[in-house]
């Protein structure tokens, strides 16, 4: 479960970061170096969910969904100084257990 947890997280990182500095290439005028090591980060975050233990993609993927949704949230709150309100807590907080019960329910 931990290593499931640790996969997620790198994953969220690398796509949001990668997709952070394809944004400020494109939208803020960065040095299009930004946009190259973006892509290439974006490419390496392509790769890091196939290395879950879990038998499916699309149960993979469901619930690397509501993990990415609590990574940008707190992205946006850490890097973008956006404070997050309840209602982005609240939401948060079920798209987790919505995680869970992909994840760990018994079959």
């Amino acid at each position: 479960m931990i290593s499931a947890i640790v996969l997620f997280i790198i994953a969220g990182l690398a796509e949001i970061g990668g997709g952070y500095l394809v944004w400020l290439w494109l939208r803020e005028s960065a040095s299009p170096w930004y946009g190259v090591f973006g892509s290439l980060i974006l490419v390496l975050y392509g790769v890091i969910p196939t290395l879950q233990n879990f038998p499916t993609f699309g149960r993979v993927y469901a619930a690397y969904g509501g993990v990415f949704i609590v990574l940008a949230i707190l992205w946006g709150w850490w890097v973008d100084k956006n404070t997050p309100d309840m209602y982005d807590f609240i939401g948060a907080a079920i798209c987790m257990i919505g995680v869970s019960i992909i994840l760990w329910a018994p079959r």
